[in-house]
């Protein structure tokens, strides 16, 4: 096998939803194995990022995942790191039906920035509050057969269901090789489309952000 078999596959993750709703704790729980109760929490600025290796289908997989500020006056700068996202990982509140209402809105958007062929999974999170549960198992489950993404339930406080989410989501992308296999001439196009790394003090869509923005706490947050 030649050294280049051999290097890993590079994927661009991207967390949305509303804001509270957990992407930074369900991001925590899976890179760090670590949770933040809310009230110790903040909510995110701008992006956060975080590199996770892998392994998926005998492959080994560099993840680079985008945590997004749900807030809208993040909006303008959250939309471009859509850029060459190969999976979107869809975050609602099972226990907050306004955070399910707006998903439809949050596809809506993904029309607009990302292909057809990137993968979504649908996560509901905060199941350990199943007694103020307010957005059903099934209810979600079919939402999201309607939209064309994965789905699965877990909590980024007990951890169930969080390293379902993000090997499913591996997964089918893997099973979709048009996102990350290089073909004939446009191989060293994919490469670089491939290449979600940013280079030290750079932002995906040529984002410069300022320090305030760029720069985030290694702790989860409510968002």
């Amino acid at each position: 096998m030649s050294p280049v078999d051999n290097s890993p596959i590079n994927v661009k993750l991207l967390l949305i939803g509303n804001s509270s709703v957990g992407k930074s704790s369900l991001l925590l729980r899976f890179s760090d194995e670590q949770w933040l109760p809310e009230d110790e929490s903040s909510a995110t600025i701008g992006v956060d990022f975080r590199v996770h290796k892998m392994t998926v289908k005998g492959k080994r997989v560099k993840l680079s995942i985008w945590d997004t500020a749900g807030q809208e006056r993040f909006r303008t700068i959250t939309s471009s790191y859509y850029r060459g996202a190969q999976g979107i990982i869809l975050v609602y509140d099972v226990a907050n039906r306004e955070s399910f209402d707006a998903l439809p809105k949050w596809y809506s958007e993904l029309e607009t920035y990302v292909s057809s062929s990137v993968v979504k999974i649908l996560v509901g999170n905060k199941v350990d509050k199943e007694f103020s549960r307010q957005v059903s198992t099934t209810e979600g489950q079919q939402f999201a057969q309607r939209m064309n993404s994965l789905f699965v339930e877990a909590s980024a406080k007990t951890s169930v269901g969080v390293k379902e989410a993000f090997e499913d989501v591996v997964a089918k992308i893997l099973d979709t090789p048009e996102l990350w296999v290089p073909v004939g001439d446009k191989g060293a196009k994919a490469a670089k489309r491939n290449d979600t790394v940013p280079a030290p003090g750079s932002m995906p869509g040529n984002i410069d952000l300022n320090a305030e923005q760029s720069t985030q706490a290694d702790g989860g947050c409510g968002c």
